[in-house]
This record gives structure tokens, C-alpha cells and sequence, in this order.
């Protein structure tokens, strides 16, 4: 059984205190004996979309960030680029949106590296012993890093119903060319009733698979690869994810690719996931959103199964239901972490330590 640390948080507190929380729960947790000196430490966050507030303050990350320097390591901060359109599709305009929220090495006192690469090209393959995959796509700096420090803000999400460490490992290690084949069996449909002809998804579809067809939207299927950003930018509800075409391979491929990033790093990974701010959309959505719940605290751990689990359990015990489920009721949330354990990225099974 895994051990998972937890930290409560009151109502808007000061981001001194959370990041004095944050350095507590690396104590409690002994995460010292995971760094030696010279590792290369990859900080695997998001640096959130352009107009979103939701992602985790650099505020938050400053007493942890010199512990771990003091260790003689060294640290960068770290994402990949994004499949869809946006301020986080390649390293240049990635790297100016960090630095816009404040992830500067000035700030900070350590650098920004986007770890797939100008374009998305830096990226090795990874054996596993997967249903989908027997080897996937990881960014070469998250390969390469010897440690992987991995904070994850809790949200719901349009097609996986939450994300949280899996999917910052699974979705978030991955190039660009990784993310589309985890997108690749996710079709989005039109109903034709509800579409308005705004032009909303065709101008946010990337690959230019939306036309109008008799007086309605339409989705070339065959051009698709599955990023849904159709379906958050339509106001309607008229494009929408059928529940033939599901998360659910979305979500089993996703566990994958968190496994092939954790590959070779046994013993030199530990996880961070902040219950702050949660959105019913990830922090890739390019707006502000409001939170859906109180903030309910920080989560420490060596498990991504075990910390995500941990996080469902006290976000339903705090609004006294499945929040997620009610967000986002046709996506099983569960199916990652069902599945992350099935392929050994951990048990679901957890000891919550409070501090």
C-alpha cells in the first residue's frame, strides 16, 4: 500500500503558506534521498494557457525549488508542446507564455526548458509492455533527466473526466506526435439541430478537418485527429464527443505513455498534486475559470496512482459527492487509474499520512 502525505489548505491562503506546505510535505515524505549530485532534475508542470489563472503559481514552487538545488542538483522546469492551437504549440511562443505567468529564471532561480523541442522533434522511443503501445514517443529532456520532480494541478477535463499526475505524466511527457496517437481514437460529431454556423470550430481546428455542409458544420473524420478542441470551442453543445467514440482508449493510452516516461527511473520520481483552484476544465483552456470547490490542499507522493486516487477521494469527501462525475458524467474518470494499475504504475490502494 502507498503512502500518500497530505496537507490541508484553508480558504484562500497566502501562496507563502502554501509554499510552505509544499516544502513541509517534501520533508514529511523524505523525498531528499531521491536527488544526488548533478541530476538532472525535470520539474514537470504546466505553465498554463494563455488568459488561464488556473495552473500552479510560481509562488507556490520557490522554498522547493532552492531545496532541491540545495541538494547540488540541476533543476529546469519543464513541459511539451500542445497538439492544438494556442500560446504552447511550439518551444518559442511556449516559452513566452511561462515567462508571461511568471516561470523565469529571474523569478524563480531556474530555467525553463521545453523538453520536446523547437518544433516538437526532440523525442525518443521507449519500449514498454503495453495493450496499445510496445513502445511510445517521450520527450528527449524528460528521458534524459534523471529525476523527475512531477506537480499537477487537479481539474476535470473535456474528454478524460480529470487530470492530475497520470495525465501530466501520459499527455504532458509526450510530443506532439505521442499526443496524436492518444487523441487518435476520439471522433467528434455535429449535431446538426443544435449547430448555429458561428465558424467557432472551424477557426480552432488545427488540422482543418471542419467545413459547412448543408447549412451545418461537419467533420471530416478521416482528417480528425481527435483533439476536441472543437468541442470546447462550440457553445452550443452542437459538436460533441459520442460515447462510441469515448475516452476510454484515450485514457488506457494515456496511463501508457505515463509508464514509458516513468521507464528507467525507478526510485528517482516523487509527486506533488495541488487541490487548488479546481476547474471543471484543464488549465489548457484559454480563459479564466472559475473553481468548482474550495481549495482543499496538497498531496505528496512516490505513486501516481495512489496520490490521483487519493485526490478523487478527498475532492468527493469535500463536496460530499462525485464532483467529477457530475462535471463531466459521461467520462469514467476512473478508467486511467483502474488501468495504471493494471499495467503497474501502482495500487489504488493508499495510507493517507496528514501533517
Amino acid at each position: 500500500m502507498s503512502k500518500v502525505w497530505y496537507a490541508p489548505l484553508q480558504a484562500e491562503e497566502k501562496p507563502e503558506a502554501v509554499a510552505a506546505k509544499v516544502l513541509d510535505l517534501f520533508e514529511a515524505a523524505g523525498f531528499e534521498k531521491i536527488f544526488a549530485k548533478n541530476d538532472f532534475v525535470a520539474v514537470k508542470l504546466h505553465f498554463g494557457e494563455q488568459n488561464n489563472t488556473g495552473y500552479i503559481k510560481p509562488a507556490f514552487l520557490k522554498p522547493l525549488l532552492r531545496k532541491i538545488k540545495s541538494y547540488e542538483t540541476k533543476p529546469f522546469l519543464t513541459d511539451t508542446n500542445t497538439l492544438y492551437r494556442g500560446q504552447r504549440t511550439n518551444s518559442v511562443d511556449h516559452l513566452m507564455q511561462a515567462y508571461e505567468h511568471g516561470f523565469s529564471i529571474e523569478n524563480l532561480g531556474v530555467p525553463v526548458i521545453i523538453a520536446d523541442g523547437l518544433m516538437s522533434g526532440n523525442h525518443v522511443e521507449v519500449p514498454i509492455k503495453g495493450k496499445h503501445f510496445d513502445k511510445v514517443t517521450i520527450a528527449r529532456d524528460v528521458a534524459d533527466s534523471d529525476v523527475l520532480v512531477v506537480l499537477s494541478h487537479m481539474t476535470g477535463h473535456i474528454l478524460t473526466g480529470m487530470g492530475a499526475a497520470v495525465k501530466n505524466l501520459g499527455m504532458g511527457a509526450a510530443p506532439r506526435s505521442g499526443k496524436q496517437k492518444q487523441h487518435a481514437d476520439v471522433k467528434p460529431i455535429v449535431k446538426r439541430e443544435r449547430c448555429h454556423t458561428c465558424g467557432a470550430c472551424i477557426r480552432r481546428c488545427p488540422v482543418g478537418a471542419i467545413t459547412y455542409v448543408d447549412g451545418a458544420a461537419h467533420i471530416d473524420h478521416d482528417t480528425c485527429y481527435g483533439c476536441a478542441e472543437c468541442v470546447a470551442a462550440c457553445r452550443t453543445g452542437a459538436v460533441r464527443v459520442p460515447e462510441s467514440s469515448s475516452g476510454v482508449l484515450l485514457q488506457e493510452k494515456m496511463a501508457e505513455y505515463a509508464l514509458g516516461a516513468l521507464a528507467g527511473k525507478e526510485g528517482k520520481v516523487c509527486f506533488f498534486n495541488f487541490l487548488v483552484h479546481i476547474t471543471k476544465g484543464c488549465d489548457c483552456m484559454e480563459k479564466a475559470q472559475d473553481k468548482v470547490i474550495e481549495d482543499i490542499g496538497i498531496l505528496a507522493s512516490y505513486a501516481p496512482v495512489a496520490i490521483d486516487m487519493a485526490s478523487v477521494d478527498l475532492l468527493s469527501r469535500a463536496a460530499e459527492r462525485d464532483l467529477l462525475k457530475e462535471l463531466w458524467p459521461e467520462n469514467d474518470y476512473l478508467v486511467q487509474l483502474r488501468y495504471a494499475e493494471k499495467i503497474g504504475l501502482g495500487s489504488l490502494e493508499y495510507e493517507l499520512l496528514e501533517i
